[in-house]
């Protein structure tokens, strides 16, 4: 729907046609929709399979591919269909059509993936990978379980009085699990803090409404699980709290990325305790990256080898600096099986990542 809302914008008075397709709505109004003529189709992998095998979508006039946060559409049960769309369907082949990945992240094991789709391609990398931008004022506070609906109130009241007029900045707060949200909302309520939620468990048309009432300010607190995470663009959000820090630190980075969007300033807050002990390192190190405080409690907890050994290790088990995928891995390996060669690998980008050039020409990463 975002993606969809954008297009239309810059395709305004073009004669470009842009339509949306994606699962949990009606598909009759989408089908008409593409009966009257399609430039720019944006669908989700679930909804598309299904208008093909319906045989009311052809992709054999396809000239740009484009998958958004594509290291989760490789990684989280996506990539079946995604193959079957690419592979098995009437799409150009690699090399005929232009294919564009997109993520703030991107490890080494979802590129080797991605090549299947790609061919000859660049690697650019804008900023570094995986870290946080400097917008981001980043504060993580050791809060026992018992202790955290306490310490959130607390901190959404130093919000309200510090804001204009009193009123409650747009505040979004992650929880792990889909009954954990429906709580915290209904208690958010209750005490007065008009909020709002999304999850799994919720269809298109409550997650929609849901997004609205954040948006417009009617419910100023989003309580969220990882649906929200990846993609959405919210302008205003002031602050997001991690009410439960995520097990990854890729998923830590996407949630911080709801603020501090587009040159302006947010906050980012996170609940800590020893159920958290995992994260200690790989959090103490993405804060110090950004060149931001690192508390000392929580360099302790880092330094400790039955708490941070674990040395920030993602979903993936990367480990260390280049656990986002902020290098091309085909810099990393002598060869890789398709799309390429790791020595048609050598330029540097003015963006800060890889590209094509010279026979050893220098990388921005070396």
């Amino acid at each position: 729907m975002q993606i969809h809302e954008e297009a239309r914008k810059f395709s305004y008075q073009t004669g470009v046609r842009v339509v949306v397709a994606y699962g949990g709505a009606p598909i009759t109004q989408q089908l008409r929709d593409l009966e009257r003529g399609v430039d720019i189709l944006v669908a989700t992998p679930g909804r598309l399979v299904d208008l093909l095998e319906r045989a009311r979508v052809s992709l054999q006039s396809i000239r740009y591919l484009a998958l958004d946060e594509a290291d989760r559409m490789l990684d989280m049960g996506f990539e079946p269909q995604v193959r079957r769309i690419v592979e098995q369907m009437d799409m150009p082949p690699r090399g005929v059509r232009q294919t564009l990945l997109f993520s703030a992240t991107f490890p080494g094991e979802i590129q080797r993936m991605a090549s299947d789709f790609l061919e000859n391609y660049i690697f650019l990398a804008v900023g570094r990978v995986g870290s946080s931008t400097e917008l981001i004022a980043q504060r993580v506070e050791f809060v026992q379980e018992a202790d955290k609906r306490s310490h959130l109130m607390d901190l959404l009241h130093a919000q309200r009085d510090s804001s204009e007029q009193g009123k409650q900045a747009l505040t979004l707060v992650f929880v792990e699990t889909k009954r954990g949200a429906d709580s915290l909302e209904n208690w958010l309520c209750t005490n007065g803090f008009p909020a709002t939620s999304i999850h799994g468990d919720r269809n298109q048309q409550e997650r929609e409404y849901a997004l609205r009432s954040f948006k417009s300010g009617q419910t100023p607190i989003l309580v969220a699980t990882d649906v929200a995470a990846r993609g959405l663009d919210i302008p205003h959000v002031a602050h997001v709290v991690n009410f439960d820090l995520p097990n990854d630190i890729d998923d830590y980075v996407h949630r911080i990325g709801r603020t501090g969007r587009a040159g302006k300033s947010g906050i980012a807050t996170a609940f800590f305790n020893d159920n958290n002990s995992s994260m200690a390192k790989s959090l103490a190190d993405l804060m110090q990256e950004s060149n931001q405080e690192v508390p000392a409690w929580l360099t302790r907890y880092a330094a400790r080898p039955s708490y941070g050994g674990g040395g920030g290790r993602n979903r993936r088990g990367a480990v260390g600096g280049s656990r986002f995928g902020g290098r091309d891995f085909r810099r990393e390996s002598s060869s890789f099986g398709k799309g390429g060669g790791a020595s048609d690998y050598a330029g540097g980008s003015s963006y800060g990542g890889g590209g094509y050039g010279g026979a050893g020409a220098p990388s921005a990463w070396d």
